[in-house]
């Protein structure tokens, strides 16, 4: 039987999914129906390429962006998957990241580039060890740590979401 701290990480995973696609694939709208207006579809097989120049200067925001916000899914992979072996978390995580990026070029409503694949993995495998070292340092309260901390982040995004959500009404 599983405990109340693991049902409570499904359900904290469950909405950090829910945030990730709306952020990934619906670009943070509150109308979708400007998604429709997009129509983006193009796919960057260099790694490292277009994504680094914006307006002829290099920024790396947005792989610093990919990579934190796949660091949860690695975290909640190891508690939720905990006897997977590390390759068999980093699969997952990499799926999901494929997953999105296809869609987003299925639908036309951004670009598929390897570096975000690239990012999106790396954010995993970073939650993957931040994980281990907390398991490390914490023991067997871990879960409940990153329970603790989980449930007050969400809080916070789910409340700076409604603000969002009210200011845009």
């Amino acid at each position: 039987m599983k405990s109340k701290e693991y049902n409570i990480t499904k359900g904290l995973f469950v909405v950090y999914i829910i945030l990730l696609t709306w952020i990934i694939l619906f670009k943070m709208q509150f109308d979708i129906s400007s998604l429709e207006t997009m129509n983006l579809r193009n796919i960057n097989l260099v790694p490292f390429a277009g994504s680094l120049i914006v307006n002829n200067r290099v920024d790396i925001s947005e792989i610093i962006l990919n990579v934190a916000i796949f660091v949860p899914f690695g975290i909640y992979l190891c508690i939720l998957k905990e006897e997977f072996s590390f390759i068999k978390k980093i699969v997952p995580i990499f799926i999901i990241s494929l997953v999105f990026e296809t869609l987003q070029y299925i639908f036309a409503i951004g670009a598929s580039d390897i570096t975000d694949l690239i990012g999106n993995t790396l954010g995993g495998i970073i939650g993957i060890v931040v994980f281990m070292l907390l398991s490390k340092i914490f023991k067997h309260k871990t879960m409940k740590i990153i329970n603790v901390l989980a449930l007050i982040v969400t809080a916070i995004v789910v409340l700076f979401l409604g603000l969002l959500i009210i200011e845009n009404l």
